[in-house]
């Protein structure tokens, strides 16, 4: 680790490209998209379970929990759950590059939920950069109008998204009170308790599909979960909220470059514009709530 805090910007990219190989390896899995979360969100328990249990501090903070933040991490583990059976089902109908880069917007409906539920406010500028944002979804699904099932796909990432966003905003509550380490401990398990009801009443047996989803759920539990998510939350010390925010826009270029090379997916023009769109505002709200909430996080 010595190297890593010598030099954070290697593990910053290895963060890059774990959450980028997201979207890739979901396209490998075999199994429904309730099945393949479950298996990624199971695994990651399985793998965080002896870390945080085996911590004593970590134990005495899990017994300490007040009711309140149990219950609001608890759904905001529901909403993950949400998020992934819409992300990853929209990834089955739509390519690669319009899913990964709708779903990055994300950081607006964070802005839209603070505003509405929590009584912030919004920049003029970052209403501005909301709107950039909202005229590339539009222009991405205007691209994939005319096939059916894309433009269901693209409906779906932004369903998923705004799930995310839901997310985020309760573990806005949450982390004011509770670690980083507990927080998401809880959320993980609330979540695969989330996604095996939502495979239960589907009838889906996550044992049916063969070892595909497995592979694929250690994958990204590994990869896109613990060498992504977690690394730009380590990152947290050494760059500032805004950088890290600007570095997770790469997720959706990166992808959709090897979606190009894996699955020869190549976008239309108005997917690569949208994109362009998207990731621009994104970029700029991002900067303007930096520069007005440099506390944020």
């Amino acid at each position: 680790m010595k190297l890593f805090e010598k030099r954070p910007g290697i593990l910053l990219i290895i963060g890059i490209l774990g959450i980028s190989l997201s979207s890739i390896f979901v396209k490998y899995s075999e199994a429904p998209s309730a099945v393949t979360a479950l298996w990624r969100l199971g695994l990651t328990v399985v793998l965080l379970t002896p870390i945080t249990l085996g911590n004593r501090e970590l134990r005495r903070e899990l017994r300490g929990l007040s009711a309140k933040n149990l219950l609001l991490s608890a759904l905001s583990g529901i909403f993950l759950a949400v998020h992934f059976v819409l992300w990853f089902r929209s990834l089955a109908l739509t390519s690669v590059a319009s899913s990964t880069t709708i779903v990055c917007t994300e950081v607006i409906w964070v802005a839209l939920g603070y505003c509405i539920f929590m009584k912030g406010r919004i920049p003029l500028k970052a209403v501005a950069a909301i709107a950039v944002t909202l005229i590339g979804s539009l222009l991405i699904a205007l691209s994939d109008s005319a096939a059916g099932q894309s433009l269901t796909g693209d409906i779906l990432a932004l369903l998923a998204a705004m799930s995310a966003a839901v997310y985020m905003l309760l573990g806005r509550v949450v982390r004011k009170g509770v670690s980083t380490s507990v927080y998401t401990y809880v959320v993980y398990t609330a979540c695969t308790a989330a996604l095996l009801i939502i495979s239960a009443a589907q009838a889906q047996n996550p044992f049916a599909y063969g070892w595909s989803p497995a592979i694929v759920g250690l994958l990204l539990a590994v990869f896109s979960t613990l060498l992504g998510h977690s690394v730009f939350s380590w990152a947290l010390k050494y760059f500032s909220p805004a950088f890290l925010s600007a570095s997770k826009l790469c997720e959706p270029v990166v992808a959709a470059i090897l979606a190009c090379l894996l699955f020869a997916e190549i976008p239309h023009y108005l997917v690569i514009l949208g994109g362009i769109l998207i990731l621009a505002g994104v970029l700029a709200y991002s900067l303007i709530e930096a520069k007005n909430k440099p506390d944020c996080r």
